[in-house]
């Protein structure tokens, strides 16, 4: 397995869990600052280092209507400031291919999302920015079809890939995870994470919005963890219920440390060493 540096992290290497958490879409300044350095507090506890994400714009929601963040300057001013004040590294999504260079001069992974995983131009932009690409499994993709994918961005000559299992369309407004992925996908030379809290969102299942089914996440964080993952992306919030964007699939704050703790204690028992970064 490839690792990837990034920091005091090594993305893929042996016996270490890496985790990618925060708010699905930058709601404020003092919000997003504020749930960072809460986040910063836990893993310190834990001695464990994360990555931070927030979206500065939330491009493919399902109305008109709904809240899609500040926008890439004033998002990017927001995600500078969290990166120099808790000195974590930052993970963003990118929608277009005009969005990459001024994101890479803040992100340290730029993400390319699940609808646009096989939108060549911007896989290519994202590979020649230099930056480690996290590119979300389409909910449409088989997880071997992740081959084509990672060869685009191979082809710049960046080798910094991981890639994501975020779950897969089982009829209407529904995903299903299939756990063969994860092996399958690491077959590729590529961490894989797993995003435990999109898995389980309902997919416009709220008419005006998706909806989600929070109360599974955690059985499945903990069975991925079980199968040997190399990393976990959750959206946390402080109060899901009134989060502005993906609330039904979100992890409340209050509950998060306590879980990480458990996870890392099924790392060990599962894979025989405690996921301390070398």
């Amino acid at each position: 397995m490839k690792t990837i540096p990034l920091g005091n992290l090594r993305l893929g290497a042996p016996g270490t869990l890496f985790f990618i958490a925060g708010p699905c879409v930058i709601e404020s300044e003092s919000h997003a600052l504020g749930i960072a350095e809460q986040l910063a507090g836990i893993f310190a506890r834990l001695g464990q280092p994360f990555i931070f994400k927030a979206s500065y714009d939330k491009a493919n929601r399902s109305s008109l209507h709904s809240f899609r963040g500040p926008g890439l300057t004033a998002g990017l001013a927001v995600l500078r400031k969290v990166k120099e004040r808790f000195g974590v590294p930052i993970l963003t999504d990118v929608h277009d291919v005009s969005q990459v260079k001024p994101a890479a001069e803040v992100a340290d992974i730029l993400q390319v999302p699940a609808f646009l995983s096989r939108q060549t131009d911007l896989l290519l932009a994202a590979g020649r920015s230099g930056r480690i690409v996290n590119v979300k499994k389409g909910q449409f993709l088989a997880p071997w079809d992740m081959a084509n994918l990672v060869n685009k961005v191979r082809s710049t000559g960046n080798d910094r890939i991981i890639l994501t299992e975020r779950g897969f369309s089982f009829g209407y407004n529904n995903l299903v995870v299939d756990f063969r992925s994860f092996p399958i996908m690491r077959r590729l030379d590529c961490p894989v994470v797993f995003d435990a809290t999109h898995s389980v969102q309902l997919p416009g299942g709220a008419g005006a919005s998706s909806g989600g089914d929070a109360e599974h996440i955690q059985p499945l964080a903990r069975a991925a963890v079980a199968c040997g993952v190399d990393g976990l992306f959750f959206e946390v919030h402080d109060c899901p219920s009134e989060a502005l964007c993906d609330g039904p699939n979100a992890l409340d704050l209050k509950d998060f440390e306590e879980f990480i703790r458990r996870l890392l204690a099924i790392r060990e028992a599962a894979h025989g060493e405690a996921p301390h970064e070398p």
